[in-house]
């Protein structure tokens, strides 16, 4: 018998974000609904900025939903960098980049895909410059070094896929300084389930289908 899998939602509706059940969305309110008979639950607050905290712990299988992510969404994190949701191969990320600001020329160890959804800047990757502009996407592949600045009036904003994970579930920087810190530290760093090879997660059960 097949099973309706559960699903997640992170609406923006006036002043309120509204979610069905998601370990990313810590306080809920139950309704039920006709046109999916599913437990719904909803989080809310008074400020567009605020986002609901993520879950430190392996993802669910259930389906995770954000609207207006190439509009709107990424412009209601003000936040250097933001984690919003870590998979077991992948993690997804806001960052604003401040005028006058840059990422940090860095090199990582995974693949990362930026989107960028407002502001202008410049691509510095592997030697070759690229100008970048809302609606662009760039690929950076591990091991690459790789530098974005900000080269408009208003900030860089963007949302970003690393594979697999490369900072904290519930990582949150209002500052890049405050980010090399913490990184530096040891304080930022993808948790070891989201490092684990395929074969691991099939051994464990994470990754096979439900009967």
């Amino acid at each position: 018998m097949l099973t309706r899998p559960s699903v997640v939602s992170c609406r923006l509706l006036g002043s309120r974000i509204t979610s069905l059940k998601s370990p990313s969305c810590s306080a809920f309110q139950t309704r039920s609904t006709k046109a999916l008979p599913l437990s719904t639950r909803h989080f809310s607050t008074s400020k567009m900025s605020a986002f609901p905290t993520p879950s430190s712990d392996p993802p669910k299988k259930e389906m995770v939903y954000f609207p207006d992510m190439t509009t709107a969404l990424p412009s209601k994190s003000a936040e250097f960098r933001r984690v919003l949701w870590t998979g077991l191969y992948s993690q997804l990320v806001l960052m604003t980049v401040p005028v006058g600001g840059d990422i940090g020329e860095e090199i990582h160890t995974v693949d990362q895909i930026l989107t960028f959804t407002s502001g202008t800047g410049l691509a510095q990757i592997a030697g070759k410059e690229q100008n970048i502009k809302a609606g662009d996407m760039v690929i950076v592949p591990a091991g690459t070094k790789h530098q974005f600045l900000n080269t408009g009036a208003t900030p860089l904003i963007l949302y970003t896929v690393y594979s697999p994970a490369e900072h904290k579930p519930t990582t949150v920087h209002q500052t890049k300084e405050q980010g090399d810190k913490e990184e530096e530290d040891g304080i930022d760093v993808a948790p070891e389930w989201s490092r684990r090879s395929k074969k691991q997660n099939e051994d464990d059960g994470l990754v096979k289908g439900e009967e």
